[in-house]
């Protein structure tokens, strides 16, 4: 009896799991007769079993629920909302007692008889409805997949199918054993092609086993049409949700640690994410959203992505958030590009949300997610489009169990660690690799990239071994998207390995993820990128670093050569500038640059810049979402400077191999047997003029001192921008400043341009050329574009 109580239990919510989609899909089709036929089974045969194993309170649940999926069989109601949302309960209550069951605890107390009367006056209610009249639509999800036929199978404990794979892996470790003692031995040809064919036969049994843990991504999705149907119900919501690619597999150890972190994203996107109704249409949007999750292989890994069309994420108040807060300073949030300022919603503690919901709101969520993500060896990214939407990715292993990974050596002992954490391998005797200790710390500078760097032997607490030849340098990859430099005496090979648990007391080290049986049989501790940096309190920088302050690279350099930045131009042509000019590299959104061809410009956080003169708007390729840029400037000017892409950075001779000056060239030198352009730095620059540091020095004069808001907020805004603020009451206004007055103040006399700023959102008319005093952007614009216009005149 136990016996079959035990296999109804599991049927029972397997049943359930896969049901939640179901319903769902019935309330937006309400016409599907093979849903609501799967439905009805379902029950019916809950019912019938509990007779014989007496479960009387699943008995009265599962027979309300028949009775009333019978009537709406035959015709007699229609499965509206508010009876699936019985429905719904009620099979929330099974699946209470079935958690309870399969616990040995006692049955939840709970009214099963209130849960019972609230679906017959639902299902009443609908009966007396008009037959004429349309049925009510589904106000949260369409477009669902329509559940498959299941293959027959059979239930075992995964215990056993653990045992069977550690079994298989002890087996391959034997067999690559028994082949070394072969090597060395004059074995007899015949008895090497008897083991050739058992090696064939142990390599076939570790697939097949390995692929009984394999599960499909199904699994995963089976909650969330119920999660976003009910949400979306909760909010007033509408939202069309799509899924795709249930049909690929991964392990089912990694199936279980995914699904609480997708669960969470799915309920940000509605709930941050994705507007109300009336919110669309004034966004100019249909009223309802579009909700997609989808799921492919690459590699070694699976992609998981969550994409809506809603509003995005709000860099600004992301950014405002975290300056509030103390995370970090407003001028450090000012150097990160918007890509960085996305991801600051992965800080601990940080939301968006204006109030604490049942949703969200209290700064738990996004961290963790990330957190679980990356310490089963996947990462989370993000594609933001502020005011169009949002695509979250995971990339997470196909198993946790077989792993790509490099083994090493360090303080005599070997050690693995995950291939994917591993960016870049190179030597410390490498010319373009500088190590210097710094304030007890020490730093490696590669390619003039400078980054925090820690050997592992000092992190482990062991001695190096001094062995023949230079030790090995890994750009590792951390949880805050900075690489470290890892030192370690050398990198042997890349195997996939059999990953296993750790004892408690090593894991609590916290720099380790499991150990491994390498095909030597030798076990060795597997690393944990991420924890290492904790465990070291690594302060992780990355920034570039002029080649000539003075630096062991700077010294190393050749004096007949210099580090330049080679990349594409929008235009095709590959092209090298001196890396000394470049403050730094960047992806800025497409809708960021404006103006004519003669004054194209980039908006850079409360700041525009002017782009490089020889790019034309029509060049920019705005169907992108963001552009590549290198940020040009010398000791007075900046510039923009949009690429196609940035492809390396090399040595270049400082001698011209021809010269051919014309436009922004300067001639040309060979680089990997190939003819490069050089960039005249000096052209470049020149072709800027003064006309930004004119404008950025233009004097704003604001009329109203008394006035609160230009105090304290339009004047910091100003001041950061680069103008010199000057107060109405102080200086008499010149021709040439620009006066900033509200919209009914009068001109000054002998006022010359004039900016007038309004409280209201809308113009009042259409002559009104004033600007709304929280639109920045277009504030900040207009400023630029009159001193642009004075400096032509």
């Amino acid at each position: 009896m136990d016996e079959l109580l035990s296999e109804f239990v599991a049927e029972t919510k397997e049943s359930l799991e896969a049901l939640a989609s179901v319903v769902v899909a019935l309330e937006a089709d309400p016409s599907d007769r093979k849903l609501l036929d799967e439905l009805f089974r379902f029950f019916h045969t809950v019912k019938g079993s509990c007779g014989f194993l007496n479960l009387p309170r699943f008995e009265r649940l599962s027979h309300a629920a028949e009775d009333v999926l019978s009537d709406i069989r035959a015709g007699t109601a229609t499965p509206d909302p508010a009876t699936i949302s019985a429905v719904l309960s009620v099979m929330d209550r099974i699946a209470e007692l079935c958690a309870a069951v399969e616990t040995g605890e006692a049955l939840p107390d709970g009214n099963d008889e209130q849960l019972i009367q609230s679906l017959r006056n639902s299902h009443e209610r609908a009966q007396t409805a008009s037959p004429d009249a349309a049925p009510v639509a589904a106000p949260a999800v369409e477009g669902q997949i329509r559940p498959t036929s299941v293959a027959r199978t059979i239930r075992l404990p995964l215990a056993l199918i653990d045992q069977l794979m550690n079994g298989v892996s002890d087996m391959v470790l034997s067999r690559n054993e028994l082949a070394r003692r072969l090597r060395e031995s004059d074995a007899n040809p015949e008895l090497e092609t008897s083991f050739d064919r058992l090696s064939g036969c142990i390599a076939d049994m570790r697939d097949m086993i390995s692929k009984t843990r394999m599960q499909r991504v199904d699994r995963l999705f089976m909650a969330i049409p119920r999660v976003v149907r009910d949400l979306s119900r909760d909010l007033g919501k509408s939202i069309d949700l799509t899924i795709d690619g249930g049909e690929v597999e991964m392990d089912r150890e990694m199936v279980e640690m995914v699904i609480d972190p997708l669960t969470h994203i799915v309920r940000n996107s509605i709930d941050h994410g994705l507007e109300t109704p009336t919110e669309r249409l004034r966004a100019g949007k249909p009223v309802t959203g579009q909700l997609r999750i989808s799921a492919h292989q690459s590699g070694s890994h699976i992609v998981i992505e969550v994409a809506d069309d809603g509003r995005g994420i709000a860099i600004e108040s992301v950014v405002a958030k975290v300056v509030a807060s103390g995370i970090m300073s407003s001028q450090e949030a000012s150097q990160l590009s918007e890509q960085a300022k996305a991801d600051l919603v992965f800080m601990p503690g940080l939301s968006t949300a204006q109030t604490v919901t049942s949703v969200s709101g209290r700064g738990v969520g996004m961290d963790v997610v990330r957190a679980n993500i990356e310490r089963i060896g996947g990462a989370v990214s993000l594609t933001n489009e502020p005011g169009k939407g949002l695509v979250v990715s995971m990339r997470v292993p196909l198993t946790l169990t077989i792993i790509s990974g490099l083994i090493l050596k360090a303080g005599g002992l070997s050690f693995a660690i995950p291939r994917a954490a591993v960016v870049e391998i190179l030597h410390d005797n490498n010319p373009t690799v500088s190590v210097t200790r710094l304030g007890g710390g020490l730093t490696a500078t590669i390619r003039n990239m400078r980054y925090s760097m820690i050997d592992l032997e000092e992190v482990i607490g062991l001695p190096k071994v001094e062995r023949p030849g230079p030790r090995s340098l890994m750009i590792v990859r951390s949880t805050t998207g900075k690489p470290y430099i890892l030192g370690v005496s050398h990198v042997e090979n890349n195997e996939e390995l059999v990953i296993r648990p750790a004892a408690p007391v090593v894991m609590a080290a916290g720099i380790y993820a499991g150990m491994t049986l390498p095909d030597n049989g030798h076990p060795m501790l597997l690393l944990d990128a991420s924890g290492i940096a904790r465990a070291a309190e690594l302060p992780l920088i990355s920034e570039l670093v002029d080649p000539g302050d003075g630096d062991e690279a700077g010294d190393k350099a050749c004096p007949d050569t210099y580090s330049g930045l080679r990349f594409t131009e929008l235009t095709g042509e590959e092209r090298v500038i001196r890396l000394s000019l470049v403050e730094r590299v960047e992806d800025i959104p497409a809708d960021c640059f404006g103006g004519p061809d003669d004054r194209l410009h980039v908006r850079i956080g409360e700041r525009l810049v002017s782009c490089v003169s020889h790019v034309n708007r029509a060049d920019l390729p705005m169907s992108s979402k963001e552009i590549t840029c290198l940020r040009i400037r010398d000791d007075i000017r900046e510039l923009c400077y949009p690429v196609h892409s940035v492809l390396d950075i090399s040595e270049v001779p400082a001698k011209l191999d021809m010269v051919s000056s014309r436009g922004v060239t300067a001639g040309l030198v060979l680089l990997d047997e190939r003819q490069i352009e050089v960039v005249d730095g000096l052209a470049v620059l020149a072709g800027g003029s003064d006309r930004d540091n004119q404008a950025r020095a233009a004097r704003c004069i604001i009329a109203d001192a008394d006035d609160l808001w230009n105090r304290e907020i339009l004047a910091p805004l100003l001041a950061q921008a680069g103008y010199q603020v000057i107060w109405g009451t102080d200086t008499a206004p010149e021709p040439d400043d620009v006066v900033i007055l509200g919209s009914c103040e009068a001109v000054p006399v002998a006022a010359g341009e004039v900016v007038r700023i309004r409280r209201e959102a809308e113009p009042q008319g259409p002559d009104d050329m004033s600007v709304y005093r929280y639109d920045r952007h277009a504030l900040l614009e207009k400023i630029f574009t009159l001193g642009e216009r004075r400096s032509v005149a």
